[in-house]
Protein backbone atom coordinates (compact mmCIF):
# COMPACT_ATOMS: atom_id res chain seq x y z
CA UNK A 1 0.00 0.00 0.00
CA UNK A 2 2.37 2.52 1.01
CA UNK A 3 4.29 1.77 -2.52
CA UNK A 4 1.54 2.20 -4.43
CA UNK A 5 0.31 5.43 -2.66
CA UNK A 6 4.12 7.02 -2.62
CA UNK A 7 4.88 6.59 -5.99
CA UNK A 8 1.42 7.70 -7.28
CA UNK A 9 0.34 4.31 -8.62
CA UNK A 10 -3.58 4.20 -9.45
CA UNK A 11 -5.60 2.50 -5.69
CA UNK A 12 -8.84 1.32 -6.03
CA UNK A 13 -9.60 3.12 -2.75
CA UNK A 14 -10.97 0.57 0.10
CA UNK A 15 -10.41 2.61 2.90
CA UNK A 16 -14.22 4.00 2.85
CA UNK A 17 -14.56 0.13 4.81
CA UNK A 18 -12.45 1.06 7.60
CA UNK A 19 -15.29 2.60 9.88
CA UNK A 20 -17.30 -0.55 9.19
CA UNK A 21 -14.80 -3.37 10.21
CA UNK A 22 -14.15 -1.52 13.22
CA UNK A 23 -17.74 -1.61 14.35
CA UNK A 24 -17.93 -5.19 12.72
CA UNK A 25 -15.74 -6.48 15.97
CA UNK A 26 -12.42 -6.62 17.42
CA UNK A 27 -11.38 -10.02 16.05
CA UNK A 28 -12.62 -10.88 12.11
CA UNK A 29 -12.07 -13.50 9.93
CA UNK A 30 -12.17 -12.82 6.29
CA UNK A 31 -12.41 -15.35 3.58
CA UNK A 32 -11.71 -14.82 -0.11
CA UNK A 33 -10.36 -17.13 -3.43
CA UNK A 34 -6.74 -16.95 -3.83
CA UNK A 35 -5.02 -13.56 -5.84
CA UNK A 36 -8.28 -11.37 -4.43
CA UNK A 37 -6.54 -8.54 -3.31
CA UNK A 38 -6.36 -9.32 0.73
CA UNK A 39 -2.53 -8.59 1.05
CA UNK A 40 -3.37 -5.07 -0.20
CA UNK A 41 -6.28 -4.85 2.21
CA UNK A 42 -4.05 -6.18 5.17
CA UNK A 43 -1.28 -3.52 3.95
CA UNK A 44 -3.61 -0.69 3.91
CA UNK A 45 -4.89 -1.40 7.63
CA UNK A 46 -1.17 -1.95 8.80
CA UNK A 47 -0.36 1.96 7.74
CA UNK A 48 -3.93 3.38 8.43
CA UNK A 49 -3.40 2.05 12.36
CA UNK A 50 0.49 1.63 12.23
CA UNK A 51 1.29 4.40 15.63
CA UNK A 52 5.03 4.94 14.22
CA UNK A 53 3.16 6.38 10.60
CA UNK A 54 1.06 9.15 12.68
CA UNK A 55 3.49 11.93 11.53
CA UNK A 56 2.75 10.37 7.84
CA UNK A 57 -1.10 10.27 7.63
CA UNK A 58 -1.47 13.04 5.45
CA UNK A 59 1.04 11.72 2.89
CA UNK A 60 -0.18 8.27 3.43
CA UNK A 61 -4.20 9.02 3.43
CA UNK A 62 -4.70 12.29 2.75
CA UNK A 63 -5.54 11.59 -1.12
CA UNK A 64 -8.24 8.20 0.10
CA UNK A 65 -11.51 8.76 1.34
CA UNK A 66 -10.29 7.82 4.78
CA UNK A 67 -8.11 10.79 4.91
CA UNK A 68 -11.54 12.92 5.36
CA UNK A 69 -12.99 11.55 8.18
CA UNK A 70 -10.34 9.56 9.88
CA UNK A 71 -11.28 7.07 12.43
CA UNK A 72 -10.34 8.10 16.53
CA UNK A 73 -8.37 4.47 16.35
CA UNK A 74 -6.16 5.72 13.35
CA UNK A 75 -2.53 5.54 14.24
CA UNK A 76 -3.06 4.07 17.58
CA UNK A 77 -1.89 0.71 17.30
CA UNK A 78 1.46 -1.66 17.25
CA UNK A 79 0.52 -3.58 14.61
CA UNK A 80 2.10 -6.96 14.20
CA UNK A 81 1.53 -9.10 10.75
CA UNK A 82 2.07 -12.80 9.82
CA UNK A 83 1.75 -14.62 6.67
CA UNK A 84 1.22 -17.75 7.11
CA UNK A 85 2.28 -18.66 3.20
CA UNK A 86 5.64 -18.40 4.33
CA UNK A 87 5.66 -21.15 6.70
CA UNK A 88 6.47 -24.44 5.42
CA UNK A 89 4.45 -27.39 5.67
CA UNK A 90 7.42 -29.76 5.13
CA UNK A 91 8.59 -32.38 7.30
CA UNK A 92 6.78 -34.32 10.40
CA UNK A 93 5.14 -32.64 13.39
CA UNK A 94 7.97 -31.66 15.15
CA UNK A 95 9.54 -29.88 11.78
CA UNK A 96 6.42 -28.14 10.63
CA UNK A 97 6.27 -27.26 14.65
CA UNK A 98 10.13 -25.89 14.37
CA UNK A 99 9.08 -24.39 10.95
CA UNK A 100 5.82 -22.46 12.18
CA UNK A 101 8.30 -21.34 15.66
CA UNK A 102 11.27 -20.44 13.01
CA UNK A 103 8.78 -17.81 11.27
CA UNK A 104 6.83 -15.98 14.44
CA UNK A 105 10.42 -15.35 16.07
CA UNK A 106 11.73 -14.15 12.72
CA UNK A 107 8.28 -11.46 12.85
CA UNK A 108 9.02 -11.05 16.10
CA UNK A 109 12.24 -9.95 16.54
CA UNK A 110 11.15 -7.38 13.33
CA UNK A 111 8.91 -5.99 15.22
CA UNK A 112 11.26 -5.65 18.21
CA UNK A 113 13.67 -3.94 15.98
CA UNK A 114 10.98 -1.69 14.45
CA UNK A 115 9.42 -0.24 17.17
CA UNK A 116 12.43 0.19 19.65
CA UNK A 117 12.56 3.86 20.20
CA UNK A 118 8.44 3.21 21.56
CA UNK A 119 9.25 0.09 23.87
CA UNK A 120 9.90 0.74 27.23
CA UNK A 121 11.55 -3.22 27.80
CA UNK A 122 13.09 -5.24 25.26
CA UNK A 123 11.50 -8.41 24.09
CA UNK A 124 12.82 -12.24 25.04
CA UNK A 125 12.78 -14.03 22.05
CA UNK A 126 12.51 -17.67 23.17
CA UNK A 127 14.06 -20.00 19.90
CA UNK A 128 12.42 -23.19 21.61
CA UNK A 129 8.96 -21.49 21.92
CA UNK A 130 8.04 -18.93 20.21
CA UNK A 131 4.73 -18.54 21.99
CA UNK A 132 6.63 -17.57 24.50
CA UNK A 133 8.10 -14.96 22.71
CA UNK A 134 4.76 -13.23 21.35
CA UNK A 135 3.82 -13.49 25.55
CA UNK A 136 7.22 -11.05 26.02
CA UNK A 137 6.33 -8.85 23.19
CA UNK A 138 2.61 -8.51 24.80
CA UNK A 139 3.93 -7.86 27.78
CA UNK A 140 6.10 -4.91 26.19
CA UNK A 141 3.75 -3.57 24.46
CA UNK A 142 1.28 -3.34 27.20
CA UNK A 143 3.44 -1.54 29.23
CA UNK A 144 3.19 1.31 26.63
CA UNK A 145 -0.43 2.04 26.68
CA UNK A 146 -0.94 1.03 23.01
CA UNK A 147 -2.62 -1.79 22.26
CA UNK A 148 -1.49 -4.59 19.45
CA UNK A 149 -3.12 -5.19 16.17
CA UNK A 150 -2.44 -8.62 15.33
CA UNK A 151 -2.64 -9.12 11.14
CA UNK A 152 -2.49 -12.91 10.28
CA UNK A 153 -2.96 -13.25 6.10
CA UNK A 154 -3.09 -16.69 4.54
CA UNK A 155 -4.30 -18.39 8.43
CA UNK A 156 -5.12 -21.71 6.39
CA UNK A 157 -2.43 -22.04 3.89
CA UNK A 158 -0.24 -24.56 5.28
CA UNK A 159 -2.64 -26.30 6.69
CA UNK A 160 -4.69 -26.98 3.02
CA UNK A 161 -0.95 -27.52 2.01
CA UNK A 162 -0.92 -31.03 4.22
CA UNK A 163 -5.04 -31.41 3.74
CA UNK A 164 -4.53 -31.61 -0.09
CA UNK A 165 -1.74 -34.22 0.15
CA UNK A 166 -5.09 -36.72 0.84
CA UNK A 167 -2.59 -39.26 2.21
CA UNK A 168 -2.60 -40.74 6.01
CA UNK A 169 0.75 -39.49 6.88
CA UNK A 170 -0.46 -35.91 5.97
CA UNK A 171 -3.85 -36.21 7.78
CA UNK A 172 -1.54 -37.55 10.82
CA UNK A 173 0.41 -34.16 10.68
CA UNK A 174 -2.28 -32.07 9.92
CA UNK A 175 -4.12 -33.76 13.42
CA UNK A 176 -0.90 -32.91 15.18
CA UNK A 177 -1.17 -29.29 14.66
CA UNK A 178 -4.98 -28.65 15.15
CA UNK A 179 -5.69 -30.87 17.67
CA UNK A 180 -5.59 -31.65 20.85
CA UNK A 181 -2.00 -29.36 21.50
CA UNK A 182 -1.38 -28.56 18.08
CA UNK A 183 1.25 -26.29 17.43
CA UNK A 184 -1.88 -23.76 15.42
CA UNK A 185 -4.60 -24.79 17.87
CA UNK A 186 -1.60 -23.49 21.03
CA UNK A 187 -0.99 -20.69 18.96
CA UNK A 188 -4.47 -19.41 18.41
CA UNK A 189 -5.25 -20.51 22.47
CA UNK A 190 -2.92 -17.93 23.49
CA UNK A 191 -4.18 -15.40 21.12
CA UNK A 192 -7.67 -15.72 22.07
CA UNK A 193 -6.24 -15.13 25.54
CA UNK A 194 -4.34 -12.53 25.46
CA UNK A 195 -7.62 -10.63 23.17
CA UNK A 196 -8.86 -7.49 24.74
CA UNK A 197 -7.58 -7.99 28.36
CA UNK A 198 -3.62 -8.85 28.06
CA UNK A 199 -3.06 -6.14 25.14
CA UNK A 200 -4.35 -7.51 21.81
CA UNK A 201 -6.85 -4.74 20.75
CA UNK A 202 -7.89 -5.98 17.52
CA UNK A 203 -7.53 -9.07 15.56
CA UNK A 204 -7.70 -9.05 11.34
CA UNK A 205 -7.72 -13.01 10.09
CA UNK A 206 -7.54 -13.30 6.12
CA UNK A 207 -8.12 -17.20 4.41
CA UNK A 208 -9.39 -18.96 1.68
CA UNK A 209 -11.93 -21.22 3.79
CA UNK A 210 -13.25 -22.30 6.86
CA UNK A 211 -12.24 -25.39 6.97
CA UNK A 212 -8.96 -25.14 9.53
CA UNK A 213 -11.03 -22.33 11.74
CA UNK A 214 -13.81 -24.91 12.22
CA UNK A 215 -10.83 -27.49 13.62
CA UNK A 216 -9.59 -24.72 15.54
CA UNK A 217 -12.86 -24.01 17.22
CA UNK A 218 -12.31 -24.76 20.56
CA UNK A 219 -9.27 -23.03 20.59
CA UNK A 220 -10.26 -19.69 19.21
CA UNK A 221 -13.85 -19.75 18.84
CA UNK A 222 -14.17 -15.56 19.08
CA UNK A 223 -13.65 -14.41 15.37
CA UNK A 224 -16.37 -12.97 13.76
CA UNK A 225 -17.29 -13.93 10.21
CA UNK A 226 -17.89 -11.10 7.90
CA UNK A 227 -17.06 -12.41 4.30
CA UNK A 228 -20.83 -13.15 3.46
CA UNK A 229 -21.72 -9.54 4.68
CA UNK A 230 -23.22 -7.85 2.19
CA UNK A 231 -21.05 -4.76 3.23
CA UNK A 232 -17.95 -6.20 2.88
CA UNK A 233 -18.89 -7.95 -1.09
CA UNK A 234 -16.53 -5.20 -2.32
CA UNK A 235 -14.13 -5.18 0.46
CA UNK A 236 -11.69 -7.07 -2.25
CA UNK A 237 -11.88 -6.81 -5.61
CA UNK A 238 -12.76 -4.22 -8.51
CA UNK A 239 -16.30 -2.83 -9.37
CA UNK A 240 -17.33 -2.38 -12.99
CA UNK A 241 -17.44 1.44 -13.16
CA UNK A 242 -14.19 1.41 -11.35
CA UNK A 243 -12.41 -1.00 -14.23
CA UNK A 244 -14.73 1.18 -16.80
CA UNK A 245 -12.95 4.24 -15.93
CA UNK A 246 -9.11 3.07 -15.78
CA UNK A 247 -10.11 1.74 -19.49
CA UNK A 248 -11.42 5.19 -20.57
CA UNK A 249 -7.98 6.78 -19.32
CA UNK A 250 -5.98 3.80 -20.72
CA UNK A 251 -7.99 4.63 -24.21
CA UNK A 252 -6.99 8.19 -23.68
CA UNK A 253 -3.66 7.94 -23.24
CA UNK A 254 -3.52 6.00 -25.99
CA UNK A 255 -5.29 8.38 -28.22
CA UNK A 256 -7.94 5.45 -28.88
CA UNK A 257 -11.56 6.53 -29.16
CA UNK A 258 -14.15 6.13 -26.31
CA UNK A 259 -15.42 3.07 -28.61
CA UNK A 260 -12.22 1.21 -28.22
CA UNK A 261 -13.00 1.58 -23.91
CA UNK A 262 -16.21 0.41 -24.32
CA UNK A 263 -15.09 -2.34 -26.29
CA UNK A 264 -12.40 -2.89 -23.69
CA UNK A 265 -14.75 -3.14 -20.76
CA UNK A 266 -17.35 -5.42 -22.58
CA UNK A 267 -14.48 -7.98 -23.45
CA UNK A 268 -13.63 -8.15 -19.78
CA UNK A 269 -17.10 -8.27 -18.68
CA UNK A 270 -17.03 -11.59 -21.18
CA UNK A 271 -13.99 -13.30 -19.50
CA UNK A 272 -13.85 -11.51 -16.00
CA UNK A 273 -16.80 -10.43 -14.67
CA UNK A 274 -19.08 -12.28 -11.64
CA UNK A 275 -17.75 -12.94 -8.56
CA UNK A 276 -20.78 -12.02 -5.50
CA UNK A 277 -20.20 -13.12 -2.16
CA UNK A 278 -23.54 -12.10 -0.26
CA UNK A 279 -26.60 -13.83 -0.91
CA UNK A 280 -27.98 -10.55 0.38
CA UNK A 281 -26.72 -8.50 -3.30
CA UNK A 282 -26.67 -8.81 -6.87
CA UNK A 283 -23.21 -6.05 -7.16
CA UNK A 284 -20.36 -8.42 -8.89
CA UNK A 285 -16.81 -7.84 -8.64
CA UNK A 286 -14.09 -8.95 -10.88
CA UNK A 287 -10.95 -10.65 -9.78
CA UNK A 288 -8.21 -8.03 -9.61
CA UNK A 289 -5.23 -10.31 -10.59
CA UNK A 290 -6.93 -11.10 -13.71
CA UNK A 291 -8.42 -7.43 -14.01
CA UNK A 292 -4.53 -5.76 -13.49
CA UNK A 293 -3.44 -8.55 -16.33
CA UNK A 294 -5.56 -7.45 -18.73
CA UNK A 295 -5.47 -3.43 -18.02
CA UNK A 296 -1.73 -3.63 -17.94
CA UNK A 297 -0.99 -5.20 -21.19
CA UNK A 298 -3.93 -2.69 -22.35
CA UNK A 299 -2.02 0.62 -21.15
CA UNK A 300 1.70 -0.87 -22.43
CA UNK A 301 0.43 -1.64 -26.02
CA UNK A 302 -2.60 0.24 -26.63
CA UNK A 303 -3.71 -4.00 -27.36
CA UNK A 304 -5.91 -6.29 -25.69
CA UNK A 305 -3.78 -9.26 -24.69
CA UNK A 306 -3.18 -11.80 -26.90
CA UNK A 307 -4.09 -14.79 -23.88
CA UNK A 308 -6.93 -13.93 -21.68
CA UNK A 309 -5.82 -16.34 -19.27
CA UNK A 310 -3.62 -15.36 -16.43
CA UNK A 311 -1.49 -17.83 -15.36
CA UNK A 312 -0.50 -16.22 -11.71
CA UNK A 313 -4.08 -17.25 -11.28
CA UNK A 314 -3.87 -21.25 -11.99
CA UNK A 315 -4.44 -23.46 -8.84
CA UNK A 316 -2.49 -26.39 -8.38
CA UNK A 317 -3.29 -29.34 -9.88
CA UNK A 318 -3.08 -31.28 -6.94
CA UNK A 319 -6.45 -29.19 -5.55
CA UNK A 320 -8.13 -29.34 -9.22
CA UNK A 321 -7.42 -33.28 -8.26
CA UNK A 322 -8.91 -33.51 -4.63
CA UNK A 323 -11.91 -31.50 -6.02
CA UNK A 324 -12.79 -33.58 -8.67
CA UNK A 325 -12.49 -36.53 -6.48
CA UNK A 326 -14.72 -35.09 -3.71
CA UNK A 327 -17.78 -37.41 -3.57
CA UNK A 328 -20.72 -35.45 -5.91
CA UNK A 329 -17.59 -32.80 -6.74
CA UNK A 330 -17.94 -34.31 -9.90
CA UNK A 331 -21.30 -33.97 -10.79
CA UNK A 332 -21.49 -30.69 -8.80
CA UNK A 333 -19.42 -29.27 -12.11
CA UNK A 334 -21.06 -31.05 -14.34
CA UNK A 335 -24.23 -29.43 -13.71
CA UNK A 336 -22.28 -26.11 -13.35
CA UNK A 337 -20.89 -26.56 -17.24
CA UNK A 338 -24.44 -27.56 -17.81
CA UNK A 339 -26.53 -24.99 -19.89
CA UNK A 340 -29.85 -27.04 -18.61
CA UNK A 341 -28.74 -27.76 -15.16
CA UNK A 342 -28.14 -25.40 -12.23
CA UNK A 343 -26.05 -26.47 -9.14
CA UNK A 344 -28.15 -25.22 -6.05
CA UNK A 345 -27.46 -25.59 -2.23
CA UNK A 346 -29.45 -25.11 0.91
CA UNK A 347 -27.02 -22.92 1.91
CA UNK A 348 -23.16 -22.84 2.21
CA UNK A 349 -21.20 -24.86 4.92
CA UNK A 350 -19.04 -22.84 7.24
CA UNK A 351 -18.53 -24.80 9.79
CA UNK A 352 -16.46 -28.11 7.96
CA UNK A 353 -13.21 -29.48 9.48
CA UNK A 354 -10.57 -32.15 8.13
CA UNK A 355 -12.68 -34.52 8.84
CA UNK A 356 -14.93 -33.56 6.04
CA UNK A 357 -12.38 -32.93 3.60
CA UNK A 358 -10.67 -36.19 4.00
CA UNK A 359 -14.29 -38.07 4.40
CA UNK A 360 -16.37 -36.05 2.49
CA UNK A 361 -19.76 -36.33 3.47
CA UNK A 362 -21.63 -37.83 0.13
CA UNK A 363 -23.88 -34.49 -0.16
CA UNK A 364 -23.23 -31.78 -3.06
CA UNK A 365 -23.76 -29.09 0.20
CA UNK A 366 -20.21 -29.74 1.26
CA UNK A 367 -18.50 -29.99 -2.33
CA UNK A 368 -20.29 -26.77 -3.38
CA UNK A 369 -19.41 -24.89 -0.63
CA UNK A 370 -15.78 -25.75 -1.09
CA UNK A 371 -15.66 -25.31 -4.20
CA UNK A 372 -17.37 -21.93 -3.54
CA UNK A 373 -14.54 -20.84 -1.50
CA UNK A 374 -11.69 -21.62 -3.71
CA UNK A 375 -13.26 -19.59 -6.44
CA UNK A 376 -14.53 -22.34 -9.01
CA UNK A 377 -18.31 -21.72 -8.34
CA UNK A 378 -19.97 -18.10 -6.73
CA UNK A 379 -23.41 -17.19 -5.74
CA UNK A 380 -25.88 -17.15 -8.43
CA UNK A 381 -29.06 -15.68 -7.43
CA UNK A 382 -32.08 -17.65 -5.55
CA UNK A 383 -34.18 -20.11 -6.96
CA UNK A 384 -38.16 -19.82 -5.82
CA UNK A 385 -37.56 -22.06 -3.17
CA UNK A 386 -34.77 -20.47 -1.64
CA UNK A 387 -31.89 -22.53 -2.42
CA UNK A 388 -29.03 -20.76 -3.34
CA UNK A 389 -27.83 -21.02 -6.99
CA UNK A 390 -23.96 -21.64 -7.46
CA UNK A 391 -22.35 -20.92 -11.15
CA UNK A 392 -19.24 -20.56 -12.86
CA UNK A 393 -18.24 -16.80 -12.58
CA UNK A 394 -16.93 -16.19 -15.90
CA UNK A 395 -15.34 -17.73 -18.87
CA UNK A 396 -11.40 -17.97 -17.29
CA UNK A 397 -12.54 -19.56 -14.07
CA UNK A 398 -14.74 -22.41 -16.85
CA UNK A 399 -11.60 -22.69 -18.61
CA UNK A 400 -9.04 -22.75 -16.22
CA UNK A 401 -10.66 -24.93 -13.30
CA UNK A 402 -14.18 -26.45 -14.46
CA UNK A 403 -13.00 -27.39 -17.54
CA UNK A 404 -9.61 -29.17 -16.34
CA UNK A 405 -11.74 -30.90 -13.28
CA UNK A 406 -14.29 -32.30 -15.89
CA UNK A 407 -11.15 -33.64 -18.23
CA UNK A 408 -9.73 -35.50 -15.25
CA UNK A 409 -13.24 -37.11 -14.45
CA UNK A 410 -13.53 -38.43 -17.77
CA UNK A 411 -11.45 -41.05 -19.48
CA UNK A 412 -9.35 -39.78 -21.98
CA UNK A 413 -11.03 -38.98 -25.44
CA UNK A 414 -14.54 -39.67 -24.41
CA UNK A 415 -17.32 -37.46 -23.91
CA UNK A 416 -18.87 -39.79 -20.86
CA UNK A 417 -22.01 -38.64 -19.17
CA UNK A 418 -22.41 -38.33 -15.27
Amino acid sequence: FESLITRQFHYVDRTDHIPLLEKAGDQLLFLRPRRFGKSLLLSMLENYYDLKKADRFDELFGGVAIGQTPTAERNRYFVLKWDFSEVSAQGDKEEIQQNLYRYLNARISSFSYYYRDVLSVSLQIDPQDALASFQSLLNATQQTGHPLYLLIDEYDNFANELMMGHRSAEENRYQAILTGEGVLKALFKTIKAAAGTRGLGRVFITGVSPVVMSDLTSGYNVARNIYLKPQFNELCGFREEEIAAMTTEIARECDLPQARADEAMETMRTFYNGYCFSRETERRVYNPTLALYFLEEFHDSCRYPSRMLDSNLAMDRGKLHYISRLPEGGRLIFDALSEETQATVPELADRFGVEDMLYAPKDTNFAASLLYYFGVLTQGGMTPFGRLILRIPNLVIRKLYAETIREMLLPEGKDGDM
